[in-house]
């Protein structure tokens, strides 16, 4: 157990929760929840050929994430939760399921986040901020480390560049492999 972080975090509970928060935060978590906004947001990319590109980046980043982040790591480094720690139940959200190390709600919204910015600069800002409140989102309600959160940031932005490129590396080998009766 880390000390610092849960001093960080009972500074959070102590000094910025309020009611405002108590109604906001909740209801932002639940976007990162299974990865769902960000996957209906992947799938709704690839309906329209314009976007269609950026939402398999997008998919494939987050695949990366859930093989990595929610099937490797979590069970392999298995922390404990803070609130089990503490012994307390979780701030104004359920009990969770998994273990806390990486964030799986911040991993999957930073990975989101990435191909967005490197897509579609003006809409990739917006992204960044929903990953950054929905990141917050998870110390605040106390089911994170800091350190979770980071680990999750990092692996979210990796993942979501190498989406980007996977997809671009096969896009060009496709392009340069076409023969002329495909198109």
């Amino acid at each position: 157990m880390n000390v610092s972080e849960l001093a960080i975090l009972d500074f959070i509970a102590e000094h910025l929760r309020c009611p405002f928060l108590d109604f906001l935060l909740p209801k932002i978590t639940l976007l990162g929840d299974a990865g769902i906004f960000w996957i209906i947001l992947a799938i709704a990319l690839l309906i329209p050929k314009k976007t269609r590109k950026t939402g398999l980046m997008m998919a494939v980043a987050l695949i990366l994430g859930l093989l990595v982040c929610n099937i490797t790591i979590k069970p392999l480094v298995a922390r404990v939760r803070p609130y089990d720690v503490k012994g307390i139940m979780p701030y104004l959200c359920e009990v969770q399921k998994d273990f806390s190390f990486p964030s799986g709600h911040t991993t999957a919204s930073f990975e989101g986040a990435t191909v967005i910015l490197i897509r579609h600069r003006k809409w990739g800002i917006a992204a960044c901020v929903l990953a950054a409140l929905i990141a917050f989102s998870r110390m605040y309600l106390y089911v994170h480390y800091p350190t979770d959160i980071l680990a999750g940031l990092v692996l979210g932005v990796l993942f979501g560049i190498l989406g980007v490129l996977i997809v671009d590396r096969l896009d060009a080998y496709i392009q340069k492999h076409k023969t002329p009766a495909a198109e």
